[in-house]
């Protein structure tokens, strides 16, 4: 994994005075800082009380072979005290021996780690939603294994259309076989139009591949895929962090006792021959003191950069009656925004985390601090109507 040492996972960078510049730039490479930014686990709304923060719900599609359930598995292995509420379609893949088992209700096994798997059709979905985030479950993400021959409109359709309030969408992960694509794209011509609706590709198996047929492939499928991101593994290992958030680890100087985690996770290091855990993402972290333009950062969102996966965070654009905190959280050309107050002594400032594979990171930074906006006052409120348009409840 590459990383950028931050002491506390925090540096500013100073002008060419010494002095901080308005706007701040922050960056981490790799998963240790990738939620320097709490942006959503106690938002004050308007009536003063503290919102629940929601759920991603990740769809993992792919057709029958491309290793979504290894990496289903991989995420379940690694996931570090985090809790994930899984969704397939058969417990048969699923390593449940490793994962000790704790009990099983209906169509729901229940995980010593604090994960749930689920079966579901189509027509359970919402209700099976509701269900897993009920009180009690406490769950952090969860995770959607599609069926092979699923159809990924559809599966959007499904998550967009709940009703839960406590879930959002959290982006599909499609999973293409390295070494069989070509062969898979003859037998199934659909995959060409899955892939166009794909957030992240998981370009799999690429230790069956030589060096060239791998950045032919990456090039390929990006094209194919409208230019979303395109992360090249072996065995499904993709770094959870770049899915949805995860818990803090415990602090290591804290006499515990060792959890089943701490031990699984011990097991799998020692599994993992070579050395690599998993491939690793981009993160950076942008601060600016000032007011963004709503327009510009529009611009910014509807031309995102590649490789950009998914941002969060909250936005202070101060604009004339819109002057409340903004939190935005964006899944490939999905945008949700949630309005709220500021919290007392919560200083207005825009702070943002970008997550993805392949970031330009001066690009991002330069683009961003374009957005910035010295006079908010003389900016035209109507200029907030994009914005609005994506708030919700």
């Amino acid at each position: 994994m590459r990383r950028l040492r931050l002491d506390g996972c925090r540096t500013v960078r100073a002008g060419p005075d010494g002095l901080s510049a308005p706007c701040r730039d922050l960056v981490t490479i790799g998963a240790e800082c990738a939620s320097a930014i709490t942006t959503g686990a106690a938002i004050a709304g308007r009536s003063g009380r503290v919102a629940r923060q929601r759920i991603p719900v990740v769809l993992v599609a792919g057709f029958l072979g491309s290793g979504k359930t290894t990496l289903l598995n991989h995420l379940l292995t690694n996931s570090s005290g985090t809790r994930i509420g899984v969704v397939v379609n058969d417990f048969g893949s699923i390593n449940i021996d490793a994962l000790a088992v704790a009990g099983q209700v209906d169509s729901s096994i229940s995980l010593q780690n604090g994960c749930l798997c689920c079966t579901v059709d189509a027509r359970g979905m919402d209700a099976l939603l509701d269900r897993l985030t009920r009180p009690g479950t406490d769950l952090d993400a969860i995770v959607v294994e599609a069926s092979g021959l699923a159809e990924p409109k559809e599966m959007i359709r499904l998550i967009l259309a709940a009703s839960n309030e406590h879930v959002s969408y959290g982006g599909l992960v499609d999973v293409v076989d390295a070494a069989e694509f070509e062969n898979t794209r003859l037998a199934h011509p659909d995959i060409d139009r899955h892939l166009a609706y794909a957030d992240l590709v998981v370009l799999n198996k690429i230790d069956r591949i030589d060096e060239q047929s791998t950045a032919t492939l990456i090039e390929t499928v990006g094209r194919l895929s409208g230019g979303r991101p395109v992360l090249a593994t072996e065995r499904g290992r993709i770094d959870p962090g770049l899915l949805f958030d995860q818990r803090p680890a415990p602090a290591e100087d804290i006499a515990r006792q060792l959890s089943f985690d701490d031990l699984r996770s011990e097991h799998s290091e020692h599994d993992d021959h070579d050395g690599h855990l998993h491939s690793t993402y981009d993160s950076v972290e942008f601060r600016c003191s000032q007011a963004l333009h709503p327009r510009r950062l529009m611009r910014f969102l509807d031309n995102r950069p590649p490789g950009l996966f998914r941002l969060k965070g909250v936005v202070y654009f101060g604009v004339p009656g819109h002057t409340h905190k903004f939190t935005v959280h964006t899944v490939g050309g999905f945008l949700e925004v949630r309005e709220s107050r500021w919290a007392e002594g919560e200083p207005r400032e825009t702070q943002l985390v970008l997550i993805g594979t392949g970031l330009d990171r001066e690009a991002l930074l330069t683009e961003l601090n374009a957005c910035a906006e010295a006079d908010p006052d003389s900016v035209d409120p109507q200029s907030m109507l994009r914005i609005l348009r994506h708030v919700g409840p």
